[in-house]
């Protein structure tokens, strides 16, 4: 009892900066808080997002926002069908001086990278993508080269217009630690963006309010930050329910063509772990569980072509899980 009060008592003087980048973001950002919330559980998960939204939701706004809070490098990569792997990571450049070659390091050389409209680019760029997310490096001709903690993906994309795009397969999807649905802002919300953006010129000065060497103390925190056993047997739970749903006495077989996979597992535990940071605690609820659950599970979970029939989605297939699975 005496490890949690310590572990409670270092989240709170370790999370301080976590309300102070709130602040910052709310200059700019009017509500969206659950996605302010879970790009700082990405951020603090060592977790990528992919954020899914019609335009003009202040996705990429948040992004930039976020990178603005904190004293780290940002770049933007706007994603075209015409980028190569190159416009990434960068290239070997020759020099006939000497004969030699050069490196030119790409954008991806930063801390916080957004990758906006990501599935609008093909196959081979997203595959450097994957390599970068996956192994935290990447390789220029024959050199591999370590990419600078902390170092998060924020990936967009617009669900509604395909043409021009290239669905992201199943495996890239999966190496994102979230994936969320951002929705319309409400009348209140909506009419003080209106009163504070609708302006010729609507430039918010953000301050830098946390560095790098911040974030990664703060990880090893989220790290310690205490689960109990009947916690870890409950995320075990839901996921093998994504499986095997007629061991829970489920009706959701014929919904489900594959079910989430480890990865999610560990997602869920980090995610919880960051959920409590973010809020101040240094225990694990059940309720910082089902706060993660649908943006962990969402693109783990593959629905069937019966679901489809039925006008079902992956969000309705979890939320009916976490509705029945029994909460400790």
């Amino acid at each position: 009892m005496t490890d949690v009060l310590k572990i409670n008592e270092l989240v709170k003087e370790q999370s301080s900066f976590v309300e102070r980048v709130r602040g910052e973001m709310r200059k700019v950002i009017v509500g969206q808080e659950y996605m302010v919330d879970r790009l700082l559980i990405g951020l603090l998960s060592n977790g990528h997002i992919l954020l899914e939204g019609v335009p003009g939701l202040a996705k990429t706004l948040a992004v930039t926002t976020l990178a603005r809070t904190i004293q780290a490098t940002f770049s933007r990569i706007q994603f075209t069908p015409d980028l190569l792997p190159a416009d990434l990571i960068g290239t070997l450049i020759y020099n006939p001086r000497d004969g030699g070659f050069t490196t030119k390091k790409g954008p991806i050389f930063a801390n916080i990278v957004l990758a906006d409209e990501v599935n609008r680019a093909p196959a081979k760029v997203q595959s450097a993508l994957l390599e970068a997310m996956q192994e935290h490096q990447v390789t220029i001709g024959d050199r591999t080269y370590a990419l600078e903690e902390p170092f998060l993906v924020l990936a967009t994309q617009n669900p509604i217009e395909q043409e021009g795009t290239y669905p992201l397969p199943e495996a890239q999807v999966d190496r994102f630690m979230l994936k969320l649905k951002i929705t319309y802002p409400n009348k209140k919300e909506e009419k003080e963006i209106q009163a504070r953006m609708a302006r010729t010129k609507a430039t918010i000065d953000v301050q830098p309010v946390v560095t790098p060497k911040e974030i990664m103390a703060a990880r090893s925190v989220v790290d310690q930050v205490f689960m109990d056993e009947r916690i870890r047997d409950y995320i075990i739970d839901i996921v093998f329910a994504t499986r095997e749903p007629e061991a829970y006495k489920l009706p959701l077989k014929e919904y489900i063509q594959y079910g989430a996979s480890p990865r999610a597992t560990l997602y869920l535990t980090i995610g919880a772990k960051a959920h409590a940071f973010v809020h101040g605690r240094g225990y694990v609820t059940p309720q910082d569980v089902k706060s993660v659950g649908l943006d962990v599970l969402r693109h783990r979970v593959i629905i069937s072509y019966e679901a489809e029939a039925e006008e079902m989605t992956a969000d309705d297939v979890v939320q009916k899980i976490f509705d029945e699975i029994e909460v400790p």
